[in-house]
């Protein structure tokens, strides 16, 4: 087999591990994409010296980490408007303005994740959850790579100390600070209390259509009472039914103003979002993420950047 097919056919089925693995580090998909590439252009240059004293798996997810462990010493974290300031519970308050020069933690369509093999996509899930990926970003990058590696992905100390060029006493003591950063952080996995399949499209299904017909009572419906709203890149975010309700009644409901395509982002219900425009289609706007708690819908996380629908495999426009 020649060089170059030998590498696409070992090293080809870990892409989207990898890809899952990068947001995990960065938080973007874009970025995540691109540092794949440059993971697969580094590996593609030094196949020719790779020994087989590790797995090709394992030899991959060295280079992409400490490629992302690179890119990151140049970068910000990125945060969502609850990492930023309080929330507010009047939705009679002046929306702060954009802020463009943030850069916003993004969502990710599960299909980056990889598809078809079901234990798979299930693992996949438990590490993509938009709140434990927006907790690792206050992480220091080593301690973002060393839980990622540790706990999401189960590799052993030994074998992660080998990735990042360390110590395992250096593995395990960046682990406990990771760790216990995180529990102070409160709880950042909600896979336990999301209800069952048939709950979760309902939901979905609800929401989509209370959202078209602006209809403020179906939405009071399907919303826990502490429900939050937050909305990407705009700072301002509430918390509370009644501030949730009353901004998104007040705000942004209209009739025959939306149109929402249902999705799944992070292993999370949502949908891309369309807004009428005045030729009357309806252009691409952002994704919305549901965090469920049980049979109610504790946030929506609103992603108000129509460069992400394209990301989602969707149309940037719908006819009227």
């Amino acid at each position: 087999m020649p060089p170059d097919a030998e590498f696409a056919a070992l090293a080809e089925p870990f892409r989207p591990e990898l890809l899952a693995h990068c947001y995990r580090l960065l938080g973007s998909v874009h970025d995540a994409e691109d540092l794949v590439q440059e993971t697969y252009l580094r590996a593609w240059r030094a196949f020719d010296g790779f020994e087989g004293r590790s797995s090709v798996r394992r030899w991959l997810y060295k280079i992409a980490t400490m490629a992302c462990l690179t890119a990151l010493e140049t970068r910000s974290r990125r945060p969502l408007p609850s990492g930023l300031g309080a929330p507010s519970d009047d939705h009679r308050v002046a929306v702060a303005s954009r802020e463009p020069s943030v850069a916003w933690l993004q969502p990710a369509p599960d299909t980056l994740f990889g598809a078809g093999d079901p234990a798979a996509i299930v693992a996949g899930r438990s590490g993509v959850r938009l709140a434990f990926i927006a907790a690792l970003q206050y992480l220091p990058a080593r301690q973002r790579a060393v839980l990622t590696l540790r706990d999401v992905l189960s590799f052993r100390t030994a074998e992660v100390a080998e990735m990042l060029d360390t110590t395992t006493a250096a593995v395990d003591s960046a682990l406990r600070r990771a760790r216990g950063r995180l529990a102070e952080a409160g709880p950042v996995q909600d896979d336990l209390a999301e209800p069952d399949k048939a709950t979760r499209q309902a939901l979905l299904d609800g929401y989509v259509d209370a959202f078209t017909r602006a209809d403020p009572d179906a939405l009071v419906k399907l919303l826990r009472a502490d429900v939050e709203l937050e909305m990407p890149p705009i700072p301002t975010w509430f918390t509370g039914r009644p501030a949730v309700v009353g901004f998104l009644a007040g705000r942004v409901l209209r009739p025959d103003r939306w149109r929402m395509v249902p999705t799944r982002a992070n292993g999370q219900p949502a949908a891309a979002a369309y807004l009428r425009a005045d030729d009357g289609r309806y252009e691409a706007y952002g994704v919305e993420v549901l965090t469920l708690i049980g049979p109610r819908i504790a946030r929506i996380t609103a992603f108000n950047d129509p460069a992400l629908v394209p990301v989602f495999g969707l149309a940037p426009a719908l006819s009227a």
